[in-house]
């Protein structure tokens, strides 16, 4: 196989390269199936990163070597790249911005996998409401688990988190993270960018309260073994969440994959609620989109 190759992409030229080098030395799996990949779930995934600024989870040597977070697509971006210019004080870096990638279409989706964005990290609000307020329009809930308790644990939890947004008017969707755990997330209406973190606080408070054997709200790590920690913080206007319909960068390509309810009550064992990004694809023709529900505007929180 050519080491590069030129390619054109709804009208975009671009040189995809080294697409034979294996990014998952476990599973076999190329760079070149991770463009595969991400060319083909673009048509669910590109809904849900619409005017989001993104950031990437980089790996050009495979998952078998360190990775790195990759804010700043202005460095190596095409000029064709959309870019939006977002102030990130206290960055790492010591930059007082960063311009972030916004992916709204096929090309820019070809254009991260060939860049070995293998992960795809989102925040949960649109950048035309960035500013003094980061209003979000997503409410998330991140079940960690903390062993020995599994996404077993984290699909009781997440069950219950369904019936309590359903109460409350909203239309929950859950998600696998693509490692251990796994997301509930609900559309919301909010003119307060710190109103989702104290909503979901509240609720994580009070489900460990009922179920303090079971649940944890606090983040200190010695609470957590054996519990499901819930994670309200990924509401801050400042964090992001893995995308749905991301790659993982596991031993295994798997991916953040959109659940079904009733796949949420069924799981018995973590091995129920692993997909791979061949078995999302099989998944995206047989379901569409099952996050679909956030694409509409929820109900005012």
């Amino acid at each position: 196989m050519p080491r590069e190759v030129l390619v054109d992409v709804q009208g975009r030229r671009m040189r995809l390269s080294n697409l034979e080098k294996v990014l998952y030395p476990e599973d076999g799996f190329t760079k070149g199936e991770v463009i595969n990949y991400y060319s083909r779930v673009a048509p669910v995934l590109l809904p849900h990163l619409a005017e989001r600024p993104v950031t990437f989870r980089r790996f050009p040597d495979g998952v078998g070597r360190p990775g790195f977070f990759d804010k700043n697509a202005s460095r190596h971006a095409p000029d064709w790249i959309r870019t939006v210019t977002i102030a990130t004080p206290g960055s790492s870096t010591g930059a007082e911005t960063l311009d972030f990638a916004v992916l709204g279409d096929l090309p820019s989706v070809v254009w991260a996998a060939n860049m070995a964005g293998l992960e795809l990290h989102i925040p949960q609000w649109k950048v035309q409401d960035d500013g003094a307020k980061r209003c979000p329009d997503r409410l998330v809930f991140d079940l960690d688990p903390g062993e020995p308790a599994t996404v077993v644990e984290c699909c009781a939890v997440a069950l219950r988190l369904r019936d309590v947004l359903t109460e409350a008017g909203m239309t929950p969707v859950a998600k696998t993270s693509g490692n251990k755990g796994m997301q509930v997330y609900a559309a919301i209406r909010t003119d307060d960018a710190e109103r989702p973190s104290e909503y979901a606080k509240a609720l994580a408070e009070e489900f460990e309260r009922e179920t303090p054997r079971l649940v944890v709200s606090r983040m200190a790590r010695n609470l957590r073994p054996g519990k499901v920690f819930i994670d309200w913080s990924q509401n801050n206007p400042q964090k992001t969440t893995v995308a749905p319909y991301s790659l993982r960068a596991r031993r295994d390509p798997t991916v953040s994959t959109p659940l079904t309810w009733d796949e949420v009550a069924a799981c018995r064992k973590p091995s129920d609620l692993v997909f791979t990004a061949g078995d999302v694809l099989d998944r995206v023709d047989e379901h569409g989109d099952l996050f679909a529900p956030l694409l509409t505007a929820g109900p005012a929180l």
